[in-house]
């Protein structure tokens, strides 16, 4: 499994790849808007953390066919490899996928809210689908869409890969974990949700008490 961050802070991808295998960013217009950054800013500091075997995803502004083209190729320029444009599955949008994957380009079909959205993009040779898991859970069944969504694409020897993506909490990334997607993409609130579970704390507590209570130090070998 791809595991990403969704997120445009460049400071909190870095600390959590110290600590977890992170395969690449993922990030939005409302991500950026709400960072305060330009987005040329927000790509300069992520591509200074991330390395050139980290993938990096950016967003589409234009909702036209054309003005989609010209974002995508401007964003794909960004870097060598590992460069993707993040495309919304619109009319335009599929489109647009179709054409800017006949360039070479690395695509990413996003805002999808149901299996056969996704299917249509995969068809067009989208390299990633990103359905919007919690958005989903509002219209129906969102885990069982990307279920779903993972039999069709196997079923039809699609190559695209599964990026969940719009989570509320940990239990989602969970399930979706479990159905054996291709990748996920979290936001760093929920990654470290995850990684602090209280239990592992405390049980890391009695043991460091109890050692430091036989033995007079807080280390394995002795000073």
């Amino acid at each position: 499994m791809e595991f990403m961050l969704d997120t445009a802070d460049a400071q909190a991808v870095k600390e959590l790849s110290s600590v977890i295998s992170v395969f690449g960013v993922t990030t939005n217009p409302t991500i950026i808007t709400k960072s305060g950054k330009a987005p040329e800013q927000v790509a300069q500091e992520m591509l200074e953390v991330l390395s050139e075997d980290q993938a990096f995803f950016m967003q589409s502004i234009a909702t036209d066919f054309e003005g989609i083209m010209t974002d995508a190729r401007k964003i794909c320029s960004l870097r060598p490899k590992n460069m993707y444009v993040k495309i919304p599955v619109t009319p335009a949008g599929l489109r647009a996928i179709k054409a800017a994957k006949a360039e070479g380009l690395g695509v990413l079909a996003t805002a999808i809210y149901s299996a056969d959205e996704a299917f249509l993009a995969a068809m067009n040779g989208a390299d990633y689908l990103a359905p919007y898991v919690n958005r989903m859970c509002n219209y129906g069944d969102g885990i069982q869409q990307v279920s779903d969504l993972l039999d069709m694409l196997a079923v039809n020897g699609l190559e695209s890969k599964v990026v969940a993506a719009s989570f509320k909490n940990s239990g989602q990334v969970h399930d979706i974990m479990h159905l054996g997607a291709h990748a996920v993409t979290v936001s760093p609130d929920i990654v470290w949700a995850i990684i602090d579970h209280p239990g592992t704390q405390i049980a890391v507590d009695e043991f460091s008490t109890a050692w430091k209570s036989s033995f007079g130090r807080s280390t394995f070998a002795a000073e």
